[in-house]
């Protein structure tokens, strides 16, 4: 198990962070805004949401940030840069960027669960030039490619 360094901000203090079920892959999320105010995302909009909390990843690990399923169903509310990838080296506020995708506004109010996070390994690639590559049955064949006899 990787174990992750957690810092709660002061807006994010009391907030629920963990995983919902025994093989969830995510820690759910939840909006750390202001008790008292709620935060409203019309339709064809898009909010930097605060998760109140910054984190230590170990190197070689990063943080993807993801939508939750129940939002999208029901709300059509999503992650606009799906999934949202937090490097081993940032150490500011982890923020969600929602788009709502609905046809109704949609209202945050704070400690609603709005996103998931999974946590997992890197791998860093050094690139090599070469003047051809070995060729493969699929070849070239792009979008949609795959889907065809």
């Amino acid at each position: 198990m990787c174990k992750i360094k957690i810092h709660w901000l002061e807006h994010g203090l009391g907030l629920d962070m963990d995983y919902k079920s025994e093989r969830a892959a995510g820690l759910d999320l939840a909006a750390a805004i202001d008790p008292e105010t709620s935060l409203e995302i019309a339709p064809g909009e898009r909010a930097l949401v605060p998760a109140g909390f910054a984190m230590e990843l170990p190197p070689d690990h990063e943080a993807q940030i993801r939508p939750r399923s129940g939002l999208a169903l029901e709300h059509g509310v999503g992650i606009l840069n799906s999934p949202g990838t937090i490097d081993a080296d940032y150490r500011g506020e982890i923020k969600i960027l929602l788009i709502n995708l609905g046809n109704e506004a949609f209202r945050i109010k704070r400690g609603m669960r709005i996103a998931q996070m999974v946590i997992a390994p890197v791998a860093r690639a050094q690139m090599v030039r070469v003047e051809k590559l070995e060729g493969t049955r699929r070849g070239t064949g792009g979008f949609g490619s795959t889907g065809h006899q």
